[in-house]
């Protein structure tokens, strides 16, 4: 079998570091969505809001929550590297 070679020559996926940061993101999502549904249903109630006033409020949370997230991976990457040189 012959060895191709390609840009990404001498780089190999860390997986002990993807692990970890998807089983950190699986973790955290639960609980910033988890948050942002029973705190737009919560806001709703509070400033008396019907139900799609409810369900934009927490649509609106929710795209936040999204935000969060993407913050999240990219600030976990930095401290834990996805690929290392080989």
């Amino acid at each position: 079998m012959s060895a191709q070679t390609s840009s990404t020559t001498g780089r190999q996926i860390a997986w002990p570091s993807v692990i970890t940061v998807i089983s950190a993101a699986i973790l955290i999502g639960a609980e910033v969505f988890g948050a942002a549904f029973a705190g737009g249903w919560a806001l709703a109630i509070l400033f008396g809001l019907d139900d799609t006033g409810a369900h934009i409020l927490q649509a609106v949370l929710f795209a936040v929550g999204v935000f969060i997230m993407i913050a999240f991976i990219r600030a976990a990457q930095r401290v834990e590297p996805f690929t290392r040189r080989s």
